[in-house]
């Protein structure tokens, strides 16, 4: 249904990699002659190091560390992408009803999934509420006019939920402006794509599946998954296969419980935190993929889902029109629940 890709005659596909923002980046595009490689490598890499510079919590004189130190009571003019971030995922956390919060930095820090070691135990009930008493996203006094926050005192931003997203967009735009029309994105397992390339087939990606991302000794016994489209219903799976979809203007981004965590005496903790209660997400949600114009949102929105859980979860991506795929957890392996907009995507 695409018309045939815009391409210079002379255009060669090109992959450029990296690492950057504590992961690898990679990107394949149709490279025009009059553009070195070099010259792209260097650019897509001067806006990861602007994304780090601004909001890497592991940097110490990034903007969101200096931020974070600030005193209480002060007014902070932020740099115009770090603003921009911050606020959308401020929206994010108004319509999600707080299951999305860029302000619980303390809480990422004390469950060890921030710059500090990971605790050899959970903790407590006292620690928790510590934490919780200067996080909370209503805290936030923003001045949009100004481009300022006001640090509300002992806040820590945490922006890792939607950083990576941002970047992709970043990179996407770096290479628009090049004069670039037909690339793929990946940050850490983020993507968009636009355009075709000279063979005119689209830019293919597999979306993520806890099954074929967790270790083997992680997966439940006797656990495949097959990727089928549901009628807003969890059906348990029986086979493993993929699902590929094709990205032309589009992004996907999936949040999982299983990126990073940690075990202490036979429970898991995963680094997706509900900020309503300043703990681990427990249920039986693993992941959650979004489909979405802009990778930033995808980001976002993956994980505000995700925190929500299931039902919830649905019916935002419902309230949202938004391609959306779910996969649950249980004893006996995955099951699988896909948007109305996603089904309509995969007809």
């Amino acid at each position: 249904m695409l018309a045939p890709p815009t391409l210079p005659a002379d255009a060669e596909l090109c992959e450029l990699t990296g690492a950057s923002m504590g992961t690898t980046w990679s990107v394949r595009l149709m490279r025009p002659s009059q553009l070195p490689a070099q010259q792209l490598q260097d650019g897509i890499a001067r806006q990861l190091a602007l994304v780090i510079d601004q909001m890497s919590p592991w940097e110490s004189d990034s903007s969101i560390s200096q931020f974070n130190r600030a005193q209480a009571a002060s007014w902070h003019e932020l740099p115009q992408e770090f603003f921009q971030v911050l606020d959308y995922a401020l929206y994010i956390a108004q319509q999600s009803g707080g299951a999305y919060d860029p302000s619980i930095g303390k809480l990422v820090n004390l469950w060890g999934f921030g710059p500090l070691p990971k605790p050899t135990v959970a903790p407590g009930a006292g620690e928790i509420a510590q934490a919780m008493q200067v996080s909370g996203w209503r805290q936030l006094q923003v001045d949009r006019l100004m481009r300022r926050v006001r640090q509300p005192g002992g806040m820590s931003l945490d922006l890792s939920s939607i950083a990576k997203g941002f970047a992709v967009d970043l990179v996407a735009r770096f290479l628009q402006e090049q004069g670039v029309t037909a690339y793929l994105v990946e940050v850490g397992g983020e993507l968009r794509g636009q355009g075709c390339k000279s063979d005119q087939q689209p830019w293919w990606v597999e979306l993520e599946h806890p099954a074929r991302t967790l270790p083997q000794q992680s997966i439940p016994q006797q656990t495949t998954v097959q990727q089928t489209t549901v009628q807003q219903t969890t059906v348990q799976q029986t086979t493993v296969q993929q699902t590929i979809l094709a990205l032309h203007g589009l992004s996907v981004a999936t949040s999982g419980d299983y990126r990073q965590q940690w075990e202490h005496q036979g429970k898991r903790y995963s680094h997706t935190i509900d900020p309503r209660d300043g703990q681990p997400l427990q249920h039986s949600l693993a992941s959650v993929t979004v489909l979405h114009p802009e990778c930033m949102k995808a980001d976002a929105l993956a994980t505000a889902m995700l925190v929500m859980g299931l039902p919830a979860g649905l019916a935002y991506a419902e309230q949202l029109g938004l391609p959306c795929r779910f996969i649950s957890r249980s004893a006996t392996g995955f099951s699988e629940t896909m948007s109305t907009a996603m089904q309509a995507m995969l007809a």
